[in-house]
């Protein structure tokens, strides 16, 4: 997985790679034009191409960055047909995805905390 670094590299060293992986999936899902982008991809349930744009409120070269976070982060993979580089959910790191961040929200037993 590309190592996202939104902190600085020198900062995101000292963390543990578990800390890392949670920070990078949680970061691709930080903004609801990529939430967006991942909807139309598993509502379609297929790979897409151009036609990603024409589902959103968004211009070309938006897209295409969002696109490059959720590539970059192993969520989505995308594979060249002609002129066109067509997406699709990568289910392998998806389903990482789902087991970390499902992991990290059961560390915190709701029941035993502390009443702020």
């Amino acid at each position: 997985m590309l190592r996202l670094s939104f902190m600085g590299t020198s900062k995101t060293e000292e963390f543990s790679n578990k800390d890392n992986k949670i920070a990078d999936f949680a970061n691709a899902l930080s903004h609801p034009a990529r939430i967006a982008i991942l909807r139309v991809l598993i509502e379609k349930n297929a790979c897409m191409c151009g036609q990603i744009v024409d589902e959103l409120p968004l211009s070309q070269s938006t897209v295409s960055q969002h696109l490059k976070e959720l590539k970059n982060v192993g969520l989505i993979k995308g594979t060249i047909s002609g002129p066109n580089i067509c997406y699709c959910i990568d289910p392998l790191v998806w389903d990482e995805a789902r087991k970390t961040l499902k992991k990290f929200f059961k560390t915190l037993d709701l029941d035993n905390q502390p009443k702020c």
